[in-house]
C-alpha cells in the first residue's frame, strides 16, 4: 500500500509541480536522506528541497532500496514542499525488514521533519566564507515499538531529534568543479535512527552526534560524495556503530536524479558489519 501512496506521489508531481517549478541550480535542493529531509543519503543539509527560489514553491519525492549483506531490507519513501528557500516541510515512512533475525517481519518509522534556512545561502554568497545555516525538527514514530524495540530495552516508541546544519557550495572550486561541504550537529536519542525506538536500558536521553558530508561535481550532472553519521549507542545488548556511505548521483535531467551508494551501517542486531548498496531516485521542481 505504501508504495501505491508513493507512486500516486510521484504521478501527481509530474504533472501539477511544473506549474510553481523552481529556477535554483540543478543539484541545489540536494537528494533526499534517510527521514525524507534534503540532504545526503544519511545526513541533513542546510539546503532546502526542491528547485524554488525566495519567490517560488518546489517540491520533492523520493523512494529508496536497501538490502544488507546480512539479508535487512530497508525500503523509504516520501515527500518534501520547499517553501521561498527558507521552510522545508518533509514526511517519509521507512520499513526495515528484519530479516532471519525475525523471519517475516518488519518495522516502520513515521517521519515528520521541519526545517528552517536559519541565514546565509550555500550558492550565492560567494563573496564570504559564511555557510548556509538550517536548523530543524525530525518528529518520528515507530508504528511497531512493542515488538522488537522494547524487547531489547529501548524505552520511548516517539522520539523528535533536532539538528543544526551548516551547508557550503564552491563554485569551481576544484579544476572548474563545485564543491560541497556540509557540517551537522544532532540531538538525538534515536536507535538506529529510531528503527530500534528511542532511549535504552545503556542511556536513556539525548546525544550530540556529530556528521559531516562532501560532494564533488565531477560532470556537469554526475555528483560524487561521502559522509559519516555518529550514531548514539543506547542498548546494552547489540552495539550500534556510526554509519558511513560514499555515494554517485546522476542528474539525466533537471527534474530527476538517481543515487547508487554503499553505506556501511556496522553492527545491526546480532548481525555484525552490515554493508549495503542502495538505489535512490528522486523527482524535483
Amino acid at each position: 500500500m505504501k508504495n501505491i501512496i508513493t507512486l500516486c506521489i510521484l504521478n501527481l508531481l509530474f504533472y501539477v509541480a511544473p506549474s510553481f517549478a523552481g529556477d535554483r541550480l540543478l543539484a541545489t535542493g540536494g537528494v533526499t536522506q534517510i527521514e525524507g529531509s534534503a540532504g545526503g543519503g544519511l545526513n541533513p543539509w542546510a539546503l532546502i528541497s526542491g528547485y524554488g527560489t525566495d519567490t517560488q514553491i518546489g517540491a520533492s519525492a523520493y523512494y529508496t532500496e536497501l538490502r544488507t549483506n546480512g539479508g535487512f531490507e530497508l525500503s523509504s519513501g516520501g515527500v518534501s514542499v520547499g517553501l521561498y528557500n527558507r521552510v522545508e516541510v518533509s514526511l517519509s515512512q521507512q520499513k526495515f525488514g528484519l530479516s532471519n533475525t525475525v523471519p517475516g517481519e518488519s518495522i516502520r518509522l513515521d517521519s515528520l521533519g521541519v526545517k528552517v534556512r536559519v541565514l546565509g545561502d550555500a550558492i550565492y554568497d560567494q563573496d564570504n566564507w559564511i555557510p548556509q545555516i538550517a536548523a530543524g525538527i525530525q518528529i518520528k514514530h515507530n508504528e511497531d515499538f512493542s515488538f522488537v524495540p522494547k524487547s531489547l530495552g529501548a524505552k520511548k516508541s516517539s522520539s523528535v531529534d533536532m539538528y543544526v546544519s551548516a551547508t557550503k557550495l564552491y563554485l569551481a572550486a576544484i579544476n572548474g568543479r563545485n564543491v560541497l561541504l556540509n557540517a551537522t550537529l544532532l540531538a538525538t536519542e534515536a536507535n538506529q535512527f529510531g528503527i530500534l525506538g528511542f532511549g535504552g536500558d545503556k542511556h536513556d536521553g539525548y546525544r550530540l552526534e556529530p556528521a559531516v558530508s562532501l560532494a564533488l561535481m565531477l560532470t556537469d550532472n554526475i555528483l560524487l560524495g561521502a559522509e559519516y553519521r555518529a550514531k548514539p549507542d543506547n542498548l546494552s545488548g547489540p552495539k550500534e556503530d556510526d554509519a558511513k556511505d560514499l555515494f554517485v548521483t546522476w542528474f539525466p535531467i533537471r527534474n530527476l536524479s538517481v543515487t547508487a551508494a554503499y553505506v556501511d551501517l556496522g553492527n545491526i542486531a546480532d548481525k555484525d558489519n552490515q554493508r549495503a548498496w542502495y538505489l535512490s531516485g528522486q523527482i524535483s521542481y
